[in-house]
């Protein structure tokens, strides 16, 4: 199963890609440069490569998320790292006393 999401996570991935850079270029990023007009009068938000992209998305995020879910149930829980440290301390030899 982790499989078939990886894949799907990485072709949704390369068609996210894709759509994002057919797209036209509407100039103005993040809205420097647009005059009242242009906004008034757009009807690029209900074009099919906006929608596209935004369903694409969400399903990018969802694949990744469900991905994410599924591989953690694999991981052994761990300690913390002040116990590792403790672990540490407890371990290391003891200097031996002068034998000669």
């Amino acid at each position: 199963m982790e499989n078939i999401l990886l894949i799907v996570n990485v072709v949704l991935a390369i068609i996210l890609v894709i759509l994002v850079l057919i797209q036209k270029s509407e100039g103005g990023a993040l809205g420097i440069g647009i005059s009242q007009e242009s906004f008034m009068f757009s009807r690029t938000a209900g074009d099919f490569l906006t929608k596209a992209t935004g369903i694409v998305a969400c399903l990018f995020i969802i694949c990744s998320l469900s991905l994410t879910i599924i591989s953690r149930e694999n991981i052994d829980p761990s300690i913390s790292v002040l116990d590792k440290v403790e672990e540490s301390t407890k371990d290391q030899p003891e200097i031996p006393e002068n034998n000669n």
